[in-house]
């Protein structure tokens, strides 16, 4: 007998046609409608969100991850100014991504197609539900999505929202499905719907990750650990450095594009140190000997600190002798999704960004920039770690694959 999952692939296949098909007024008119419902429920969407707030509270949920979990009225506005944001952007499919003319008179051309069914899994984040959901529908595909049980009263209201937007602009509601079953067994059976999910996107933790590394069989873009650094030069301004520093950090500590690791040129350390210690209020600080030497009240860093994605009140610092060695540093820990240099030098700027092997990196910027909404794409289903097919923030375009198309006039080949 097929299992609940199992029906809900049946139905995620039996809609791609009505999305992928449908034209870019349509979607478009989904998404706006899908905005206006949001506010129009905020008070039903406020009212399940605190059911779960309660719950996770209960549970010993941390701080960190009660952040994701909560709306306000502003995060509300948020996303819906992201489904907003998504409808307005150029519509993907059918762009023609290149194409040429044969000396036998075939004309070439590679044209923007959606994936169809793009799969994510994610933890604590209802935003999330909305944000992959509208980005899915601009580009075509249809959402199949599977959610955490801290979640599941928000995920729920949210859906219910994005199907009714669906019906009212002609689609198949079921271009948005969740997944209300939130056991590990179903997370198990999920990755491995082949023949359903043509795409998977994990948006968690390493945990999930790993489960997903081990037991995924179908097609995935990682959105993996944010590690994220930043690097002060020795010819930084040093004021531009710790304002920086303090937002990458403070500004929200528990997403992923957060700042983890400070690493300081030793030629301003003792300058820098203590003025970004003030900046950092509120901050564990774990740093390795340079450092300690200089604040002695900081902790001391292990090896593990630095490989460690805190997404919290917590940071580790190190003091480096040159930018080679800050390089080396992020080589060795850093997890490959954002890193910022602050620096007055052109050419310690330019070594940065040719040397460093992440899917961003900035410069005298916030790593926190990172995003798909600051970096215009609208919003972003996750930022992919890995190299194929896409790196970084994933938009609409990070959402469709290339068809050929191949125009002919009766040539047949010799």
């Amino acid at each position: 007998m097929a299992t609940e999952l199992a029906r809900l692939g049946v139905r995620a296949r039996a809609a791609v046609k009505s999305i992928s098909t449908a034209s870019s007024a349509a979607r478009d008119q989904a998404l706006y409608v899908a905005a206006d419902l949001l506010k129009a429920n905020s008070a039903a969407l406020l009212g399940a969100n605190r059911s779960d707030l309660e719950r996770g509270r209960a549970e010993g949920l941390g701080d960190a991850a009660l952040d994701r979990l909560e709306l306000d009225e502003g995060r509300i506005e948020s996303m819906a100014a992201g489904l907003r944001g998504v409808a307005a952007l150029a519509d993907p499919v059918g762009e023609v991504v290149d194409g040429w003319v044969r000396p036998n008179g075939l004309r070439v051309q590679r044209v923007r197609v959606p994936l169809g069914v793009v799969g994510i899994i994610y933890e604590n984040r209802p935003n999330v539900t909305s944000d992959a959901a509208g980005l899915c529908l601009k580009s075509g595909n249809v959402a199949f999505l599977r959610g955490s049980s801290s979640a599941i009263e928000s995920n729920r209201a949210v859906v219910a929202i994005l199907r009714e937007a669906l019906t009212k602009a002609g689609l198949a509601e079921d271009g948005v499905l969740l997944v209300e079953d939130t056991s590990h067994e179903t997370a198990l059976e999920f990755m491995r719907l082949r023949g359903v999910i043509d795409c998977l996107i994990p948006r968690a933790g390493r945990e999930l990750i790993d489960l997903l590394l081990e037991h995924a069989t179908v097609p995935y873009v990682l959105d993996g650990d944010g590690n994220c650094h930043v690097y002060v030069d020795r010819s930084a301004d040093l004021d531009m450095a710790t304002e920086i520093v303090a937002n990458a950090k403070m500004q929200r500590p528990g997403v992923c594009n957060a700042a983890e690791s400070l690493l300081v040129h030793r030629a301003v350390a003792e300058r820098f140190l203590p003025m970004a210690a003030r900046a950092l209020e509120g901050v564990e600080l774990r740093g390795d000997p340079a450092v300690r030497a200089i604040l002695p009240d900081v902790s001391p860093a292990t090896e593990a600190d630095f490989a460690t994605e805190f997404l919290g009140a917590c940071l580790s610092v190190a003091v480096v002798d040159d930018i080679g060695s800050a390089i080396a540093h992020i080589d060795r820990f850093g997890s490959g999704h954002s890193e910022a240099i602050v620096t007055t030098d052109v050419a310690a700027a330019d070594r940065f960004v040719r040397e460093v092997d992440a899917a961003a990196v900035l410069v005298n910027a916030s790593t926190r920039f990172v995003d798909g909404g600051e970096l215009g794409l609208g919003a972003e289903v996750g930022i992919s770690t890995q190299k194929l097919h896409a790196r970084g923030p994933m938009g609409v375009r990070e959402l469709t694959c290339a068809k050929w198309v191949v125009w002919g006039e009766g040539q047949v080949r010799r």
